[in-house]
């Protein structure tokens, strides 16, 4: 007897997100980031939570200005939030592999902007979400960019909030 899988249709908008992401891995910023804001229009700030959360965690990558770049990176906190606080539609699962890279993009957005503190604290809670990384080459990725950025702000690994600030390289 063969069993019938079930099989999810595609998400339109996010392969649409992904092909953008094409676009500007293959070197072209300025249309991908035209093409971005066009779909973060279309989506809507009340769209779906991780429509809103993958868009504009991509969208930051598109900026230059560290302050648009933070902006776009809070967006995708906060859609990611609701995407974990219970909501009705939320998967809490299937973002909590997200947060360590979402955590450690504000923490070097302000590490960028010079706030170390802020930069400090999103840093231990990429730490903290990093246990739900995969043992892959994305979470590899994910857990040596955060040993990086502690490097870079006087971080020992384990947080030491008692430290005075180091100066943070561009």
């Amino acid at each position: 007897m063969v069993e019938r899988q079930e099989q999810t249709a595609p998400d339109a908008v996010l392969t649409r997100i992904g092909q953008v992401v094409m676009l500007h891995h293959g070197g072209d910023r300025e249309e991908a980031r035209s093409r971005f804001l066009d779909l973060w229009a279309e989506i809507g700030e009340d769209g779906d939570p991780l429509h809103r959360c993958t868009l504009a965690h991509y969208l930051a990558d598109t900026h230059d200005d560290p302050s648009d770049e933070l902006a776009w990176d809070l967006r995708a906190l906060s859609a990611a939030e609701e995407l974990t606080d219970g909501r009705p539609g939320g998967d809490p699962a299937g973002v909590r592999g997200f947060l360590p890279s979402l955590h450690l993009n504000l923490a070097a957005d302000y590490a960028k902007l010079g706030r170390a503190e802020a930069a400090r604290s999103h840093l231990r809670r990429a730490r903290g979400a990093a246990g739900a990384l995969a043992d892959d080459g994305y979470g590899a990725g994910v857990r040596s960019a955060i040993s990086r950025l502690a490097l870079r702000l006087g971080e020992d690994g384990e947080g030491d909030e008692g430290r005075p600030p180091a100066a943070v390289g561009r």
